[in-house]
């Protein structure tokens, strides 16, 4: 097991204790972004807010934000999968 999970569980206790817990999930999910998108989507774009079940995204271009548009159902189940329950609902492409 690595360090980073009992550091998660530590944090996100804390979190749970403080009746913070919904947001601590949302915040993970700007964690996991370039795991869940991959490196090539990652450079073209930078997460920059998550509230209530919507993540907001800075894309790089035009073309890359268009595109995204018909991976949103993709990228949403990768970050989903990746938080280990349904947190993120929706994705703003700006």
């Amino acid at each position: 097991m690595s360090v980073a999970k009992p550091l998660k569980n530590l944090i996100f206790r804390y979190f749970k204790g403080a009746g913070l817990e919904a947001q601590f999930e949302q915040y993970l999910a700007l964690a996991y972004w370039d795991k869940a998108v991959g490196k090539e989507i990652a450079r073209h774009t930078e997460p920059f807010r998550v509230q209530d079940g919507i993540i907001y995204v800075r894309v790089d271009n035009d073309a890359w934000r268009n595109e995204l548009q018909f991976f949103k159902s993709e990228i949403i189940e990768k970050l989903n999968t990746c938080l280990g329950k349904a947190v993120i609902q929706e994705i703003k492409f700006y």
